[in-house]
């Protein structure tokens, strides 16, 4: 996903420095000129013979050229693993995927679940079944695996950094039953003290708060190329934000809740208070 968005603003960089409209382009490539947008907003994959004519209609000959944005089209068309999902990934959440695992720094707010890449198997387990009644226990299983792959992320070589406003409902939302809640306290104590972890808790005390339009995603690459993104999750669709002003209102609304909310110190021990009570 991350590299055909890469692919897709070099393209688009280069057919406006030559002045040439998207209608021209999608005819160079006996196409429309609504692909060449989808092709400049990441959101299509890539043939390489359109690439080559779009690239000689654009005036680019360098061969070294030429290759590197031809090579980087041919690793944006190999499938992510997430793909062996499809049979429980709608394609919306397919795109999340494939940019939470390109991003570098990932920062959200959680108001009524506890984030997918914080979730223990039993929690994970508990929200799944409760949000999809109709679905069969291995449909079930497979969102659940899919969830725990996702969280490979926090603890491998490149992971990102991750900070995570939670509010404090969203640990007395009980989900699985009084077992299932104090294992995943005790997850979130866990995992909150790793290097690349930064988890805070908006707590009741504090009343209303920045966090008011809700849960959020905002996302960070480490290619200069890319802008940062604010994903905002639907029930059967999603928005991604990217434009500048609008993202910046979402960065604004983390720096308060992070500032408002308890220290991570602070947060660790009102998680230890919830775990011993009763």
């Amino acid at each position: 996903m991350v590299r055909r968005i890469l692919l897709g603003s070099q393209l688009r960089r280069l057919r406006e420095a030559r002045g040439i409209t998207r209608e021209a382009a999608g005819y160079s490539i006996r196409a429309s000129e609504s692909k060449i947008s989808r092709m400049e907003l990441g959101r299509v994959s890539f043939k390489a013979r359109d690439i080559e004519d779009l690239l000689t209609l654009y005036g680019v000959t360098d061969d070294a050229e030429r290759t590197a944005l031809l090579g980087l089209a041919r690793e944006a068309n190999v499938a992510g693993w997430w793909h062996s999902y499809g049979d429980v990934l709608p394609g919306w959440f397919q795109t999340y995927v494939g940019l939470e695992g390109a991003a570098s720094d990932i920062a959200c707010y959680e108001v009524q679940f506890i984030h997918g890449l914080l979730q223990t198997e039993g929690y994970a387990h508990a929200v799944v079944t409760r949000g999809q009644p109709q679905a069969c226990s291995g449909e079930v299983e497979r969102r659940v695996a899919l969830r725990l792959e996702r969280q490979k992320l926090l603890v491998s070589e490149r992971g990102p950094a991750f900070h995570v406003v939670l509010d404090e409902a969203a640990l007395h939302r009980p989900y699985g039953g009084r077992g299932v809640m104090a294992a995943q306290l005790r997850h979130l104590i866990t995992v909150s003290e790793q290097q690349n972890v930064t988890l805070q808790v908006m707590p009741f005390a504090f009343g209303g708060h920045a966090g008011e339009s809700g849960a959020f995603t905002r996302l960070r690459f480490p290619e200069s190329d890319l802008p940062d993104i604010v994903y905002l999750e639907q029930l059967t669709s999603a928005l991604y934000l990217d434009k500048r002003d609008e993202v910046a209102q979402y960065e604004r609304v983390l720096e308060r809740l992070s500032a408002d909310s308890l220290s991570p110190g602070d947060s660790r021990e009102l998680l230890h208070g919830l775990l011993h009570e009763d």
